[in-house]
């Protein structure tokens, strides 16, 4: 049976794009931003971004589509079959465990999708009484479990089909459709009375407020949102044809990450401030303080329709290239049809993911290092696992491959004359600057 793979350069770069751009930006990012002193915190971002994960990213890249296999025959098979092949287990379980939370999130933006439709935020309800909607709300059973399953059935559904016919097909929908809509919100939320002081909180730097605690937190946003160190970009590598360009695949990646990054904290940062409110307010921002924005701006209701579309589609997007990943070993290493890894895969899925929604009501008793269960799974992989899993990667790509394969395969067989220049500056930065930033801004973070 032939393997599945793109089926266009466009449906490659829109469905890697969309493993990029997700819930990190549009809920991550833009609370990330208020807690960390805003523009500064940006800058570091980008810095991080493109010297640190750019060319962790081309790793993956490069590792996937050398090996047109699944994370783990990818390691074991460019390593000889040696003891790095568990290295590709880690990043089959890592998604996982990611997803499992993650669609936690991924049922909020269904149910307050719904209440936008019902015009929930409309009827003037004060700021205490959105907070209490969402408290409400995830601290009862039964609600949040149905919109978890929800999520995550809709994320089977679209994997279950495959690259060509599920993944690549709705990513070439969804993506332009989700930047069309939150540039739109963007240039909406520009035009309220007082949204000047938004824009100078997100672009004026203060560059007290950046701290280690800080670049390890922009450091960890880089690798949630760009799907670092966790087999995805792997994954959907070893699905793109050998011609394509790993550079400027990667590159358009991670500028289009980016960019909607950027979007996406200015359609929600000067609506905050013009209505005077806190953009510090956590991961609460996106649930509780911008259903109180639209209910205070004109045209809120259908504002917010469009946005929580706009996330439910950004996590879509996100969740499906996150279940592949393990789908893909199981179709491949474990002879699974992909219908029935899917199904296994969601099954998992689902009853860890029970778990972390059921913490927030039910389970909130059961602690872990202070925090509740979903608290620790999204500590756990944001903060060590990716990390880890990134660490690991580029030490596999600088030292254990062998330096013309990595060579190879970035210029295509030497026909790609710019990345020929580039190799060196890419390698040097692959092999020492990586490893070391990552290890001492986690060590930094952890202190």
């Amino acid at each position: 049976m032939s393997r599945d793979s793109f089926g266009s350069r466009f449906g490659a770069l829109v469905a890697m794009a969309g493993s990029a751009v997700g819930l990190g930006n549009l809920w991550r990012f833009p609370y990330l931003v208020g807690e960390n002193g805003g523009a500064a915190f940006i800058i570091v971002y980008i810095i991080l971004s493109f010297l640190i994960c750019l060319p962790i990213f081309i790793s993956e890249f490069v590792v996937g589509r050398r090996s047109q296999k699944n994370a783990y025959a990818a390691f074991r098979d460019l390593s000889g079959g040696s003891a790095w092949r568990w290295v590709g287990l880690f990043t089959i379980i890592v998604p996982l465990i990611v997803l499992s939370y993650y669609s936690v999130i991924g049922g909020w933006s269904i149910e307050y999708l719904l209440k936008s439709i019902t015009f929930s935020f409309t009827g003037g309800e004060s700021q205490s009484a959105m907070n209490t909607m969402f408290s409400d709300f995830v601290t009862s059973t039964w609600g949040p479990l149905a919109v978890h399953t929800g999520f995550l059935l809709a994320t089977t559904l679209i994997v279950v089909f495959g690259i060509k016919g599920g993944i690549e097909k709705f990513s070439k929908v969804m993506m332009p459709l989700l930047f069309v809509i939150v540039l739109g919100i963007a240039i909406y939320s520009l035009t309220l009375p007082g949204a000047q002081k938004g824009v100078e909180y997100l672009f004026n730097p203060d560059f007290s407020k950046i701290d280690a605690k800080a670049c390890a937190a922009a450091l960890g946003q880089a690798f949630f949102s760009l799907s670092l160190g966790f087999g995805t970009i792997m994954t959907y590598a070893s699905y793109v044809d050998k011609k394509e360009n790993i550079m400027f695949q990667s590159t358009a990646t991670a500028v289009s990450d980016l960019m909607f990054a950027l979007i996406a904290g200015v359609a929600i940062m000067p609506a905050v401030f013009a209505f005077g409110l806190n953009p510090q307010s956590g991961p609460g921002l996106v649930f509780e303080t911008l259903p109180f924005v639209f209910g205070q701006m004109p045209a809120g209701g259908f504002v917010a329709i469009l946005f929580f579309a706009a996330l439910l589609v950004a996590a879509l997007t996100s969740s499906i290239s996150m279940l592949e990943v393990a789908v893909a070993y199981l179709v491949e290493e474990k002879k699974f049809s992909r219908a029935a890894a899917c199904t296994v895969l969601f099954v998992v899925c689902w009853i860890v993911g029970t778990l972390c929604s059921l913490s927030f009501g039910p389970l909130s008793h059961i602690k872990i290092d202070g925090g509740n269960l979903f608290d620790f799974f999204d500590n756990l992989s944001s903060n060590i696992l990716m990390t880890l899993g990134s660490l690991l990667t580029v030490l596999f790509v600088g030292w254990r491959l062998k330096k013309t394969d990595v060579y190879d395969e970035f210029t295509n067989g030497g026909t790609l004359s710019r990345n020929a220049k580039l190799f060196g500056v890419l390698w040097f930065l692959i092999r020492y600057v990586c490893p070391l930033a990552i290890i001492s801004i986690f060590i930094s973070g952890l202190l």
